[in-house]
């Protein structure tokens, strides 16, 4: 099966490289510090690779799995790299009081990452409202899908519902401040009135 690409090491990332590994694709870790990347690679088994950071991803799908702190830094360190490829932004731009999100008004995380990507490369929002352990599980989750590039967010959705996960498509990329403040909402929910981390949103079609 295909190549799909990670950049990053951390726990979202470990939870979604999980899960496409088990799906049977190939998993590319790309990370800053070889190390780390090397060490998700080794844990998640199934024939995942490394990649050098910085360098042309194998994988059409380039999951951008990295802090939204971070993010700008990674698209910049990559450049031309990206051209053509499709990058999946799973970034929550939340403010590390939880006061609310740190993006410009009237714009997304997903919005100011795509102003550092080549021409040719298309963004699309998902995962960001699905907490990583949650993910990591089996259950058949929603996963919220936006994005300007039709054919991009096909793919995207291709490849979401071969995880086992329910795509669904909330229209365009300035849909991702909807999907962001739902984040931010989510981890409200998780400290005050759900109490726990262990849940999920999903969407009740009667």
């Amino acid at each position: 099966m295909s190549i799909i690409s990670i950049i990053g090491s951390g726990a979202m990332a470990t939870a979604i490289a999980g899960r496409v590994a088990k799906a049977g694709y190939t998993v590319e870790v790309v990370g800053r510090d070889p190390a780390k990347a090397r060490a998700l690679a080794e844990q998640l088994g199934a024939g995942a690779i490394t990649g050098t950071y910085g360098a042309v991803p194998a994988g059409n799908i380039v999951i951008l799995a990295v802090p939204y702190s971070g993010a700008a830094a990674a698209v910049a360190d990559f450049g031309k790299a990206l051209d053509g490829k499709v990058i999946v932004d799973i970034a929550n731009p939340v403010a590390p009081d939880l006061s609310g999100l740190v993006t410009p008004h009237g714009s997304s995380g997903a919005q100011e990452t795509a102003k550092g990507l080549p021409a040719g490369a298309h963004i699309v929002k998902a995962f960001n409202t699905i907490f990583g352990h949650v993910l990591a599980k089996d259950g058949r989750l929603d996963a919220f899908i936006a994005a300007d590039d039709a054919e991009a967010k096909e793919s995207v959705s291709t490849f979401v519902e071969s995880l086992g996960l329910r795509p669904l498509d909330v229209g365009g990329l300035h849909m991702a401040q909807t999907l962001e403040a739902l984040g931010l909402m989510m981890i409200g929910l998780a400290k005050n009135g759900a109490g726990t981390w262990d849940f999920a949103m999903n969407v009740d079609i009667g």
